[in-house]
């Protein structure tokens, strides 16, 4: 019992500490001023921008380890600006998403993210429909579809069905932030346009392989990328890396 209590409490103060590494912000020159992008963990990224507080998929708890528990997840602001992706519980924490939110915050997301959450996420809150675009608290969002186009639990069927999820384009100051969610490389992702900062998923079996994730790069070519949906594996990053030499992408990681 003493061991698997030392196990489980070395991978708590593991995750934290990747946490602590994620929680570094780097600038991004803009129009108005600089966009401060901090990757969090997994698909939780925060957005500062001109005294705007953006967060994309917050999340306290995941795989059932509650992030705070050690003190160290405290990059999150108040947010004047909530967009959740899908409705897994790596995405939608409709607690954290109550604890964010300034009043009168709205809250973007897919219908099945509005049947999933029902009640506990109060008004305003704003549903897109894959390839829908508005403007939401004076920021430009379009909802592209996030979708399996092969990989799932088993034949016939995937992880994530096209319709269910949106993955974002976020525009502030003249600069596209593309937030791809839990997808493969979609005709819908190849086709976006001039991306300055793409946060683009690199895990198996449920989105895409390193070597998959490098194509879908090369693709559609944002300037700047951060890999995300994974927990830092170094050997997929310097892999992906790899592939991705003779590009003139900016390739970061989420956890360095």
């Amino acid at each position: 019992m003493k061991i698997r209590v030392l196990l489980a409490l070395a991978f708590v103060i593991g995750l934290t500490a990747a946490v602590v590494s994620a929680n570094q912000t780097d600038p991004l020159p803009a129009s108005g001023g600089d966009i401060q992008i901090t990757p969090i963990m997994h698909s939780s990224v925060q957005l500062e921008y001109a005294g705007k507080v953006i967060q994309i998929d917050p999340v306290a708890a995941y795989d059932n380890v509650e992030l705070p528990l050690l003190g160290k997840f405290d990059a999150l602001k108040a947010a004047d600006l909530i967009l959740i992706t899908d409705i897994h519980p790596e995405n939608l924490d409709t607690a954290e998403i109550t604890k964010l939110r300034k009043p009168g915050a709205p809250v973007v997301m897919p219908m099945a993210v509005a049947n999933e959450a029902g009640a506990k996420i109060t008004a305003p809150t704003v549903v897109l429909a894959n390839g829908e675009s508005k403007t939401v608290a004076d920021v430009g969002i379009e909802a592209v579809p996030m979708y399996n186009v092969q990989h799932g639990p088993k034949p016939g069927e995937v992880y994530h069905p096209k319709g269910r999820g949106n993955g974002y384009i976020v525009t502030l100051g003249g600069k596209r932030l593309y937030f791809m969610g839990d997808t493969e490389c979609t005709p819908e992702a190849k086709a976006v346009k001039d991306i300055d900062v793409a946060f683009v998923p690199m895990n198996m079996p449920q989105t895409m392989t390193p070597g998959e994730t490098a194509e879908c790069i090369k693709a559609f070519q944002p300037k700047i990328v951060y890999p995300y949906h994974y927990e830092g594996q170094k050997r997929d990053e310097a892999f992906t890396k790899a592939l991705l030499r003779g590009t003139t992408v900016d390739f970061r990681t989420s956890l360095r």
